[in-house]
């Protein structure tokens, strides 16, 4: 309640203090001042003087009670006088219109907010804009009109120019807000508002950086699971790592891994400035479920060409209509050639376009339609938009629209979206929108997952894996040899090549001939990345003269050039690679913001020139890897190729998942690379592998001491699974929440009292709103955790008690909510699950848990006392106590 309270302070307050500088003040701030006063919100000024004089105040400010918002705008040196003013009004927020000053300045500005308990939004910001209550509060320039869009901008000139752009569409804006240096309020926790802000349907973000991966993720994914949200990434850095130590860091940059961040959490990336807009009216209003098949209809073929190639480049897919789908075309529209664009030629009627439509609809080879009209001598264009726009609604799938030009076609543009028709001028941008409502779609497919950190498949065996890391590192080496990183893949049931290592030639021959010729002979070295650079790998060596041979220049070869290297030897194996196999790579890596990545591709000697790899974050499980694959050009090969059978896909998915339980339950590992994995009909085996070892396991943050606090998306804590006893003897289980448990949450808060709903939710409500289901069970583990009491009952489970925790902005401290089922109470439940979720609580690292609780609730004001809460009268609500724990994490 707090963090939602303090953020609704600052962008729907009922209260504001101006603060401004001396007179005379530059023209933006009396403009801003006149602007305030048409909000919603009573406004009174504060002046600060010259310094020797004290400030003008309005004399009856002080009786009017706490202030919710005070608008700052003063030069960088006033900063703190002006915040000290705000303080003294009993301002909650604070927005900083002024220069962002040097860090000790910043420190200094922080430490009173926070002493204050003030949330700061800047400095460094042109402020907010929040049409709905007629409030301009900066200098993103003219106030938008309302709408259910939110822009979230890391650049408030970037952000006003959108504004502005944006004024010659039929978008309106709920909230639009420049984030400035984020010196307390950032991105995350302005997502955080949008995802309860009820006049919030979509949000599009302008993004640069993050600097707290995890709480942006977990706060990314909590409003993506229940508004679209659309992203412009910015600073797209493609630059990989040049003191990478495997393919993993050498073919990664930045801009890859915000694109798998924002993927899997469930948002939608654009690419262009003109992309931001196309599609969110559509998001916003609408279901979203779309595939990625479109069906094309226009009067021309020119349009339908570069809509076709359009798509061709998004990846949408064009297919063939069905056979009565096409019988029903050629009945309909004799003289047409039936094909997927449809061009219904340049004599098209309004019955053409109706008959095509109609038929269209029910094809199922196409997930939506995009129909396209462009103007010329002896088009109905009139007849045919009133045509389209007022069937469009009966139609069974989605429609989009292209209607071309600009003055003869724009009053028919707004025709159709007044219809609620997607509308756009080019082909390219209706291909663009349908793009990223499908894609929306398919990333809201990833988000819905929430694997487990080890799979269910036969147990790995961690403690041999983990010794092989802390040998390594025992002996001074991250890098591990070729032997030593397949044994971790072995100690995790990857198919490994027979290796042998010979430290001679004689030992080499020795080892061929137990392997069988022909044989791949490689160096094995740490200190070594890429063997092929120096010469340190021989193929298809097929007797022993060959192997001595090649032993020998091996040797030569690398010593030449890296003569300091340390060699163990060289490696044999079997030779692997047949005239139908693939060459594929896995590989690891650990970025310094978002933590461990797992990456797929082609593999080979030229991985690192083909670049066809894509990310994904772990935990992974078989439809994660799957949606990896397909997003590769290799997976093209990896069906019927030729005369080459198809790849074992099953196999690679298993492989992917179990080198995700690697970097699940391994955090000193820090890369990997499993390059090649040769793949074929029958199986797959990894040829080659280098893992580094890390001496320090990555910290995120110092006090979590959860077994995954490693990873920025933390997997489904199943290690909290545990039986319990009833005071009745009934047995139950303690869980933590999951996706498919929404119909059983909904039946528990039916079954509830009418007052356990309202200690619960300090509302009169029957059940939960369709969003608040999605809200409640698709959580993200790291900002918050659910745990729900079940009986087996016949057939399903059901749920007897919940109590979560959800984190506080600072991170440090988080707030909880319980219910217990009323036929259970005073059973010992809620002793039960209070006592787990503080020591939950306490193994994040946490320093406080706190609550707020109707003063009226006297079992649950009796429960916490004999937990040790403190208890204290809200200062907002007599009705309610504020009750807390302090955790006193070491």
């Amino acid at each position: 309640m707090e963090r939602l309270h303090a953020l609704t302070s600052l962008f729907d307050p009922s209260r504001i203090v101006f603060v401004s500088g001396p007179q005379p003040a530059p023209d933006w701030v009396e403009q801003l001042g006149s602007k305030l006063g048409e909000s919603r919100a009573s406004v009174h000024r504060v002046v600060l003087p010259q310094r020797s004089e004290p400030a003008s105040r309005d004399p009856e400010a002080q009786t009017r009670g706490p202030v919710d918002l005070a608008v700052i705008a003063v030069d960088g040196e006033r900063t703190i006088d002006a915040l000290r003013e705000a303080v003294a009004a009993g301002a909650r927020t604070a927005l900083l219109l002024c220069p962002a000053p040097q860090p000790q300045a910043s420190e200094q500005l922080l430490a009173l907010a926070r002493e204050a308990r003030v949330r700061l939004l800047g400095p460094g910001t042109l402020g907010f804009a929040r049409p709905p209550r007629r409030l301009d509060a900066g200098r993103l320039g003219a106030l938008p009109p309302p709408g259910n869009v939110a822009l979230v901008t890391q650049s408030g000139v970037l952000g006003g120019a959108i504004l502005d752009w944006a004024g010659d569409t039929a978008i309106g804006f709920s909230l639009a807000v420049s984030l400035g240096a984020e010196l307390d309020i950032d991105v995350a926790q302005v997502l955080d508002f949008l995802a309860d802000d009820p006049t919030t349907k979509a949000v599009v973000v302008y993004l640069e950086a993050v600097r707290d991966s995890r709480s942006f993720m977990s706060a990314l994914r909590a409003l993506a699971s229940v508004k679209p949200v659309v992203v412009l990434k910015g600073g797209r850095d493609a630059a990989s790592r040049p003191t990478a130590r495997t393919h993993s860091g050498a073919i990664v940059g930045s801009d890859a891994i915000y694109s798998a961040a924002l993927r899997r959490a469930g948002a939608v990336q654009v690419r262009l400035f003109t992309q931001l807009f196309t599609a969110v009216r559509y998001l916003a209003s609408r279901n979203w479920p779309l595939g990625k098949r479109l069906a094309m209809v226009g009067n021309g073929n020119g349009p339908l060409v570069l809509a076709s190639d359009q798509a061709w480049f998004a990846n949408i897919r064009l297919l063939p209509y069905t056979e009565p789908t096409r019988r029903r075309l050629e009945a309909e529209l004799p003289g047409v050639e039936i094909s997927n664009p449809l061009n219904l030629g340049l004599a098209a009627s309004a019955d053409d376009y109706a008959s095509a439509l109609e038929a269209i609809a029910y094809d199922p080879e196409s997930d939506a339609v995009l129909v396209l009209l462009s103007p010329f001598a002896g088009v109905d264009a009139p007849r045919i938009t009133e045509r389209v726009a007022r069937m469009a609604s009966t139609l069974g799938k989605p429609l989009f629209a292209c209607w071309l030009g600009d003055n003869s076609t724009r009053p028919l543009r707004a025709l159709l979206d007044a219809a609620g028709v997607p509308v756009f001028r080019t082909p390219e941008a209706a291909v663009d929108a349908f793009s990223t409502v499908a894609t929306f779609y398919q990333n809201q497919l990833l988000l819905q997952q929430t694997p487990r950190s080890l799979s269910g498949m036969s147990m790995p065996d961690v403690a041999r894996a983990r010794a092989v890391l802390d040998a390594a590192l025992a002996d001074g080496r991250e890098v591990l040899t070729e032997l030593e990183s397949k044994v971790l893949l072995d100690a995790f049931h990857v198919p490994v090549n027979r290796t042998v290592l010979a430290a001679n030639r004689h030992e080499a021959v020795a080892a061929a001939n137990r392997i069988g010729y022909p044989v791949a002979m490689k160096i094995s070295s740490s200190d070594i990345a890429h063997k092929s650079e120096v010469g340190g790998v021989a193929l298809n060596v097929r007797n022993a003269t060959e192997v001595r041979e090649q032993y020998e220049e091996i040797m030569r070869s690398v010593r030449r050039a890296r003569p300091a290297a340390r060699i163990q030897g060289v490696t044999l194996q079997p030779m692997k690679l047949g005239r139908h196999d693939r060459e594929l790579y896995v590989g690891v890596l650990r970025d310094p913001l978002f933590g461990p990545v797992i990456a797929f591709g082609t593999g080979g000697k030229r991985v690192e020139i083909h670049r066809d790899t894509t990310l994904e974050f772990p935990p992974l499980n078989s439809f994660l890897a799957r949606s990896m694959i397909a997003r590769t050009r290799v997976a093209r090969t990896l069906g019927d190729y030729g005369d080459a059978p198809a790849v074992d896909l099953e196999a690679l998915e298993r492989l992917l998942v179990r080198v995700s339980e690697m970097v699940c339950e391994l955090p000193r590992l820090a890369e990997l690379d499993i390059n090649p994995i040769i793949a074929d009909g029958e199986g797959l085996i990894a040829v080659d592998a280098r893992a580094v070892a890390d001496a320090q396991a990555p910290v995120r943050e110092p006090h979590d001491q959860r077994r995954y606090a490693h990873m920025a998306i933390m997997p489904y804590p199943s290690e909290l699974v545990r039986r319990c006893t009833l005071r009745d003897g009934r047995s139950y289980t303690i869980r933590p929440i999951q996706a498919e448990d929404g119909e059983r949450l909904q039946r528990f808060v039916r079954g509830l009292s009418e007052q356990s709903r309202y200690f619960r939710f300090i509302s009169a409500m029957n059940e939960l709103s369709p969003r608040m289901l999605v809200r409640y069970t698709q959580i993200d583990y790291d900002r918050e955790l659910a745990l729900v009491a079940v009986l087996a009952g016949d057939g399903d489970e059901s749920i007897i008690g919940v109590v979560r925790y959800l984190l506080n902005p600072d991170r440090r401290s988080c707030e909880f909510a319980i219910a217990i089922a009323d036929e259970v109470q005073r059973q010992g439940l809620g002793s039960t699950l209070m006592n787990a979720i503080v020591e939950q609580a306490r193994r994040r690292g946490l320093d406080r848990i706190e609550g707020f609780v109707l003063a009226s609730n006297a079992p649950m004001m009796r429960l916490v006392a004999s937990l040790g809460f403190s208890v204290q009268a809200d200062r907002d609500d007599p009705t309610l106590k504020r009750v807390w724990l302090e955790l006193h994490c070491e």
